[in-house]
């Protein structure tokens, strides 16, 4: 079931891909932008649930699946980029087992532990 799991983020990535490629943008600002919503680890410099709050905002799907309606609705192809930055991060990050945070430490996901525990 994992594997098929990590199958399923990586078809999601490429559709990020397809659907950047459908954007009027070099194609050079996609992998210079897929590591951008990393940065929203920096709250876990203020602590664990600040962390993963924002952690969480900037990797939730339905978050940048919202920013890329909304960009289409009023065609804003800023938008629309952060839309597909967004989903294609967020979808990568899961094929390699970097899920959502619980608040108490970052390697405590939705898809189990990152690492070895303790």
């Amino acid at each position: 079931m994992n594997n098929l799991l990590k199958l399923e983020e990586l078809g999601q990535f490429l559709l990020s891909i397809i659907l950047f490629s459908q954007l009027d943008y070099v194609w050079w600002i996609f992998p210079a932008l897929i590591l951008i919503p990393d940065l929203s680890m920096i709250g876990y410099l203020v602590n664990p649930k600040i962390g993963a709050w924002l952690y969480n905002f900037f990797h939730h799907k339905l978050v940048a699946v919202t920013i890329l309606i909304l960009g289409f609705w009023l065609n804003n192809s800023l938008l629309n980029l952060a839309g597909v930055i967004l989903f294609g991060h967020s979808a990568l990050d899961r094929s390699f087992g970097y899920g959502l945070k619980f608040n108490d430490n970052f390697k405590n996901t939705h898809l189990g532990w990152i690492g070895k525990k303790g």
